[in-house]
């Protein structure tokens, strides 16, 4: 009988394990703390299993074992292991210590993890005055010696994704949350489910992510990727920048324990300072997907006439929306046979002005392909509903434009709905159609949109309107009279009971 933990245990454990902060300071402040010791107590575990195994194959030649080490994954210097710190989980000086193993396993693993611990302290007054900073501590430790938290490859058995998938949902946890401030590290799993399936990547793939948040969506179209027979392939290449520099470092974990160690994240404002570069130009890549912030307001509006790189020839988005200088730098960071799929507000779809002429511009350009209109309230902070834009750079003579109404099909939640499996396939099945399907799809003919001046607000082309039941006015007539009737009689038999007690009607 298999007796390794499940996901739900691991789950529950780790989810456990924030009671340590819970009252004392709010998520969106602990879960830093909580994601980095969970990271701290996976390296551990992996290369306690890893020295144990190369010290059988190599004997007792400790520098060789470090060498093929490293080469590996990476190396945890002398007294940088959780045991370490769990030994003197009763120190007054806890905090220092995991703060200096943090610093010391950065040191030795810099290709990886450098900056990744920078804006952190396990020493900090955030987590309160020395007596209670030490009692959290302790008992931070003392729930990850759990043995449900054993992250050892041979206690997981070939369950290891075990370990990512828990990340994840620590990461969907604190988003939930965290209202607001959920959606700009987070995307909902159902929704970068069914844009990884729209955009199916091939094996080989370059794919980019420029507002990569915690990683998530960057690491659900990885996983998406098949080769020519369909199977799943490990054969891809991953690429994102963040602007929050704590979110930035909760993504290079990620990827991390996702074994995605050679995803190339940067640091910085992708629209200001754009890093994924290939010399003096701009990064191209095969898939591009992002969910950007919505409508965000000072996103450079100033510099943009300006830009090296000549993203918003086709005009500068306004001041306070900067929904179209993501879309703009998807598009020429992606190669000419390559894909863009962009979660956006539905003002995208409409708003006139410059958003206006910069929509015309991309589709004159027989550069959009579909627009998928999503349920509200699928996303961390904000209940408006939201569209997915695919933009195809070789549609070839195909100017039609997809439109997809799937914002009637959903699993509505107490806080927050839900994509069902089944709404996913039908938006995946109704995509590969890409033929009109009565009060759910409509396929869109060039001068139709032309017509339209290029507005692409959903009900325009997809018609859901359901025709009302006729109402039968003789029966509903005879029903109102029934209830008359009883309403009368009722304040008979309560006019007799309240006679009967000295009282008036």
């Amino acid at each position: 009988m298999d007796q390794r933990p499940t996901q739900d245990q691991i789950n529950s454990a780790l989810w456990s394990a924030c009671d340590t902060f819970r009252g004392a300071f709010d998520s969106s402040e602990y879960k830093n703390f909580i994601l980095v010791f969970m990271f701290l107590k996976y390296l551990s575990d992996v290369w306690k299993d890893h020295y144990e195994e190369f010290k059988e194959k190599y004997g007792d030649d400790e520098a060789l074992i470090l060498r093929k080490m490293h080469r590996e994954r990476f190396v945890l210097p002398e007294n940088c292991t959780f045991e370490y710190l769990y030994e003197n989980r009763n120190e007054p000086d806890i905090g220092e210590r995991i703060d200096k193993v943090l610093s010391k396993i950065e040191d030795q693993n810099l290709a990886k993890l450098e900056g990744v611990f920078r804006n952190i302290s396990f020493n900090s007054d955030k987590l309160g005055q020395t007596k209670d900073r030490n009692r959290r501590l302790k008992n931070l430790i003392n729930d990850f010696a759990n043995p449900v938290l054993d992250f050892r490859p041979q206690a997981l058995g070939k369950k290891e994704d075990l370990i990512g998938n828990a990340y994840m949902y620590l990461i969907e946890r604190f988003a939930s949350g965290a209202g607001k401030k959920g959606g700009e590290f987070y995307t909902p799993s159902e929704v970068s489910e069914l844009l990884a399936k729209l955009m199916a990547p091939k094996a080989g793939a370059r794919i980019c992510d420029p507002t990569c948040g915690s990683g998530s969506l960057l690491i659900t179209v990885a996983e998406e990727v098949k080769d020519d027979q369909g199977n799943p392939s490990n054969d891809y290449s991953l690429n994102g920048q963040e602007s929050n520099g704590d979110t930035w470092a909760l993504c290079k974990l990620n990827m991390f324990l996702h074994s995605m160690d050679g995803a190339d994240i940067q640091w910085g404002d992708t629209i200001n300072n754009p890093l994924l570069l290939d010399g003096d130009n701009l990064m191209k890549f095969d898939i591009t997907v992002a969910n950007p912030p919505f409508s965000l307001d000072k996103w450079g509006h100033e510099s943009a006439e300006a830009d090296r790189f000549q993203r918003f020839m086709r005009g500068v988005p306004p001041r306070t929306k900067g929904d179209f200088a993501f879309i703009l730098h998807m598009i020429d960071t992606t190669l000419p046979t390559g894909k863009v799929g962009v979660i956006v507000p539905h003002g995208v779809l409409f708003r006139g002005a410059a958003e206006g002429r910069i929509r015309e511009s991309l589709i004159r350009e027989n550069l959009l392909e579909a627009v998928i209109g999503l349920p509200s309230n699928l996303f961390f902070g904000t209940g408006i509903p939201a569209a997915i834009l695919i933009f195809n750079k070789a549609k070839g003579d195909n100017r039609d434009v997809l439109f997809i109404d799937a914002s009637k099909h959903y699993q509505e939640g107490k806080r927050q709905n839900k994509l069902r499996e089944q709404d996913i396939e039908k938006v995946v099945e109704a995509y590969l159609a890409f033929e009109t399907i009565e009060k759910y799809a409509y396929c869109a003919k060039f001068e139709e949109l032309e017509e339209n001046e290029f507005n692409l607000n959903i009900p325009r082309y997809v018609d859901t309107f359901e025709e009302e039941e006729q109402v039968d006015i003789k029966a509903t007539i005879k029903g109102i009279e029934a209830l008359e009737k009883e309403l009368e009689e009722v304040r008979e038999e309560m006019g007799i009971y309240l006679k009967e007690l000295g009282l008036k009607l």
